[in-house]
């Protein structure tokens, strides 16, 4: 018996799987990635005045080069001695370590408003880090619940990754004073 695919169908098919992908998503990459862009906060405010655009291709950039290694990582570090991955594979895995990249978009993003704000250099470093630990944060809750965790374990995995940004933060004050 030959079965026919109507657009419905295979739209249908689609929509599962995008939800069973949200379903299995992992969002380490994106707690990851905040830390990594609040690190590059720091660390180019610690080089003095930067210009914004900069700062912005900086956070996006380093974010894609993490992303690219991860990548990489997960491809050959683990599966190439099990089997040389397909495309399928390779683009599952791009997807998945994507929100590495993701997490420095709001960093940036408030690094390019911040003269819509009136802010200086030093307060759009602040904004952006803010910024920056608010995503590590969020993006560590929402791993939290879309395991299903209790409000308590949702409460102690924000905690952790309060006082993970806060230490980030005592870098910065360190650094510059």
């Amino acid at each position: 018996m030959i079965r026919s695919r109507t657009r419905t169908g295979s739209a249908t098919a689609r929509g599962e799987r995008r939800a069973e992908r949200r379903s299995h998503a992992d969002y380490t990459g994106g707690v990851y990635g905040s830390m990594l862009a609040a690190s590059v906060v720091i660390g180019a405010g610690s080089l003095g005045s930067l210009p914004r655009t900069e700062l912005v291709l900086l956070l996006l950039l380093t974010a894609v080069v993490f992303w690219i290694a991860h990548v990489h990582a997960q491809l050959f570090g683990a599966r190439l001695a099990q089997r040389t991955p397909d495309r399928r594979v390779v683009l599952r895995v791009c997807r998945e370590e994507w929100p590495i990249v993701k997490a420095a978009v709001p960093p940036a993003a408030a690094v390019a408003v911040s003269p819509l704000l009136g802010l200086d250099v030093r307060g759009t470093l602040w904004l952006a880090l803010s910024v920056a630990v608010a995503g590590q944060i969020g993006w560590s809750v929402a791993a939290a619940r879309r395991a299903g965790a209790s409000r308590r374990l949702l409460a102690a995995t924000a905690s952790v990754n309060l006082v993970l940004g806060l230490l980030i933060i005592s870098f910065k004050i360190i650094l510059t004073h």
